[in-house]
């Protein structure tokens, strides 16, 4: 699964989700792309889920790009812990996407297949998300 290779002593804050995206909203590599409807923390293994959906559905054709990786750890305290003594272990790793984001982009397949392994990616992921083509009404 994705996190960054390093993480220094730091725990991180909470980082919101709300408002739109300040950059990644046009597509640059794909032909078909995969954009959030709202803002939400994806999470690793939602990534890495909607990664294996779309190159399996794809039979390992074409081309899939990933725009968005999970920087923020999210900590968590051990069960039956009381409360004090400071902040929880980094527990998983999440990326912050805010609407509009594209979120996946797909090149090199059939329109159809293209579809497809969005819709199914899109069933990976805990956010509203909905498909666009490149050139179609941006």
């Amino acid at each position: 699964m994705l996190q960054p290779k390093r993480t220094k002593f730091r725990r991180p804050h909470r980082v919101s989700y709300e408002g739109h995206v300040k950059g990644k909203n046009i597509m640059v590599n794909g032909d078909f792309g995969l954009v959030a409807l709202e803002g939400a923390w994806v999470t690793s293994r939602q990534i890495e889920a909607a990664r294996i959906a779309m190159t399996r559905h794809m039979k390992r054709l074409g081309m899939v790009w990933i725009n968005i990786f999970p920087h923020l750890a999210k900590t968590k305290k051990p069960l039956e812990v009381r409360m004090g003594s400071g902040k929880g272990a980094p527990d998983h790793y999440v990326a912050v996407v805010k609407r509009d984001k594209i979120m996946f982009e797909i090149n090199g397949v059939s329109p159809e297949i293209a579809r497809e392994a969005l819709r199914l990616a899109s069933y990976k992921l805990s956010i509203k998300s909905k498909i666009i083509v490149k050139g179609a009404d941006e």
